[in-house]
């Protein structure tokens, strides 16, 4: 199937719709992009402020878990660091 009948197939309705979620889509990657760079400048901020900004990330990563998950990963990494003692 060609290229023209590709396209003669799909309609113009569902063309139509095509370009709305690309356009959904691209808009939706130009917002993501800004935010990346808001939180890169809070980090920067953080730095700046004299904290440390991996701690800052791993504090921001632990409280998005479920309290539930967090505490058994906390466990677990517990019996790990126990079963490395020396």
């Amino acid at each position: 199937m060609s290229e023209a009948d590709r396209q003669e197939q799909m309609g113009d309705a569902t063309r139509e719709k095509l370009r709305q979620f690309i356009a959904r889509i691209e808009r939706l990657e130009a917002e993501k992009a800004e935010l990346t760079t808001d939180i890169r400048e809070v980090y920067s901020e953080v730095k700046a402020f004299g904290f440390d900004t991996k701690v800052m990330r791993k504090l921001v990563s632990l409280r998005k878990q479920d309290i539930n998950e967090r505490a058994e990963q906390e466990a677990l990494l517990d019996l790990y660091m126990g079963a490395l003692d020396d």
